[in-house]
């Protein structure tokens, strides 16, 4: 320091303690930072606060619609110019494959703690597994034996059933104003989408059969993570493994034959690959969503994607859907809007949200009683993008 003194003096041999001193704090506190992190997500609760915080109703919303939109151009590449026509199969890889990334998390000690075991009965975890591999299978059955109008005409009947469904476990009740909001939503979409009802006996029964699995999917998504401060990758975690297990009991009837006699080279590995990251990042950003919200605006807003699809391609790529289609697409869009406005605060008049439970105060709380007006801990309201899929779309995520 004697050549600093020399130079500047010891004014500057002050700044120089001051510059180091404040350094060392800086590195304190991110020290800190990163500790109070390590150990939140040590607990249930604490990886529950972290879910809400970061990930809030919008950056969920966005997150699962940019994915679904990416995952939708991979599985046309896949299933079209690679020519892999495995649907139920692709599906296990997407599922494998986000079982082995959560198995890496877990190795360095980033998966979130789940909640005690005693919070939540193994059969309500074996029934999500389940209920997701049949939900996936049967929606891509239905695809591959149905006209697109068809499947389409089953996703709507998905509404219904969410609310009958809640109604029915939960006591959970609806406002007439939604009803009739929920109603033009549904006749929106089917105006504009389905143009083909190519009746097959067969598809049909699929069809009717892949509505419940998908409504009691979701319920159970949403309510897992709402009432027993389950995080999305850890409730992936539990219940990837049942998942995989059925689709593997799933495959050889609903698959054709042929898989192993497929070209594994390393181009086509690759987009395959590709799908399933894409896959697993579908699937954890379409459970925070059902988190984050309620099954039903989960259900509701996935028709969105369709809208706009239809809609931007009429207007950007001068497509020509017909009058009557995008006159259903813009009833819907009105629809969802009025179905957003009734969901802000202040606005809805159901006023069995009074039975609202405080955010998490214990591991297991009763049901809401209409969680679909409230996003996380913030009471912001979020009407969340699902999953819609094209004829060569896959149908594996929540």
């Amino acid at each position: 320091m004697g050549l600093v003194d020399s130079l500047f003096g010891k004014d500057a041999r002050k700044f120089l303690k001051r510059k180091d001193s404040d350094a060392a704090e800086a590195g304190r506190a991110l020290e800190e930072l990163r500790s109070s992190l390590y150990n939140e997500l040590k607990t249930s609760e604490g990886a529950k606060r972290q879910q809400q915080r970061f990930c809030g109703p919008v950056v969920a919303m966005s997150f699962n619609f940019v994915v679904a939109v990416g995952i939708i151009l991979a599985n046309k590449l896949v299933m079209g110019r690679v020519g892999f026509n495995f649907p139920i199969f692709l599906t296990l890889i997407h599922y494998a494959v986000a079982w082995i990334l959560l198995a890496f998390f877990k190795s360095l000690s980033l998966l979130p703690m789940s909640p005690p075991s005693k919070t939540t009965p193994f059969s309500s975890l074996f029934s999500l597994g389940a209920v997701m591999a049949f939900a996936s299978g049967l929606a891509n059955t239905s695809l591959k034996h149905n006209s697109v109008g068809f499947y389409q005409m089953a996703k709507i009947a998905v509404t219904p059933t969410i609310v009958l469904a809640e109604f029915v476990l939960f006591k959970k009740t609806i406002s007439s104003t939604k009803v009739i909001a929920l109603a033009v939503v549904s006749l929106g979409v089917a105006v504009a989408t389905v143009t083909d009802l190519e009746f097959n006996l067969f598809g049909a029964l699929v069809a009717v059969a892949w509505i419940i699995p998908s409504a009691i999917n979701k319920i159970l998504w949403s309510n897992l993570q709402q009432q027993a401060n389950w995080t999305a990758l850890a409730l992936m975690w539990k219940t990837t493994p049942f998942t995989v297990f059925f689709l593997l009991a799933l495959m050889p009837w609903l698959d054709p034959p042929g898989v192993l006699l497929f070209k594994w080279d390393w181009g086509n590995s690759s987009a395959i690959l590709v799908s399933a990251l894409l896959g697993f990042l579908l699937q954890w950003s379409g459970a925070l969503a059902l988190g984050a919200t309620s099954a039903t605006s989960h259900v509701v807003l996935g028709q969105f994607k369709t809208c706009v699809i239809l809609l931007g391609g009429y207007v950007i790529f001068g497509s020509d859907p017909g009058f009557i289609s995008i006159c259903g697409a813009v009833a819907a869009l009105a629809g969802m809007s009025v179905y957003t406005w009734l969901n802000l605060p202040g606005k809805s008049i159901d006023y069995s949200s009074s039975k609202l439970l405080p955010k998490q105060n214990t591991a297991v709380s009763k049901p809401k009683a209409d969680s679909d007006e409230v996003g996380g801990e913030t009471g912001v309201p979020l009407l969340s993008v699902e999953l819609d899929l094209s004829k060569t779309t896959n149908a594996n995520i929540v």
